[in-house]
Formats: structure tokens, C-alpha cells, sequence
């Protein structure tokens, strides 16, 4: 459990910095925040990488490297909608 929390708060310090890095936010929706970054975890223990768990994986590992976190979407959907579709990046 403790290295459970330790991984997600990894991963959200990495997030944080990311986004930080493209003039982002991350959402503040605490509740939304923790389940992609937990799904996040998740999918990088279960597959070796952190998959968007807001997509669907083909199991096709070189088609799924485009829904690695950050995915391909990720800059047109911030730009168009103002967030990422998992809701994780935001436009300031």
C-alpha cells in the first residue's frame, strides 16, 4: 500500500512538472486528478508503461505507444477543448 502511494505520487509529481513545462495546469478536481493519475499507475505496473487510462489498448504495443501518457492527442484536444481527454492537462 505504501509503495502504491509512493508510485502515485511519483507519477503525479511527474505530471505536474509536464504540464508545468507546456504552461498547463493539471485539473484541480481532486477526485478526477487521482483516478487518472491511479489509473496511470496502474497500466504502467500492469503493461511497463503508463498508458492513457482514459483509451482503449489495440494490445498491439507499437500502436499503443501513441495512448502513452502523454498520448498524440494530447496537445490538439488542450488547444481545441482546453483539456486533455482524460481530463488531466488543462489550459491555464
Amino acid at each position: 500500500m505504501v509503495e502504491e502511494k509512493d508510485d502515485e505520487a511519483e507519477m503525479l509529481k511527474w505530471a505536474k512538472g509536464y504540464a508545468s513545462k507546456q504552461g498547463w495546469s493539471l485539473n484541480t478536481d481532486e477526485k478526477q486528478l487521482s483516478t487518472v493519475i491511479k489509473g496511470l499507475v496502474r497500466n504502467k505496473k500492469k503493461f511497463q508503461r503508463p498508458y492513457c487510462p482514459c483509451r482503449l489498448r489495440s494490445g498491439d504495443e507499437e500502436k499503443d505507444r501513441a495512448i502513452e501518457c502523454p498520448c498524440i492527442f494530447h496537445k490538439d484536444e488542450v488547444n481545441k477543448e482546453g483539456h486533455c481527454h482524460c481530463n488531466l492537462y488543462f489550459k491555464q
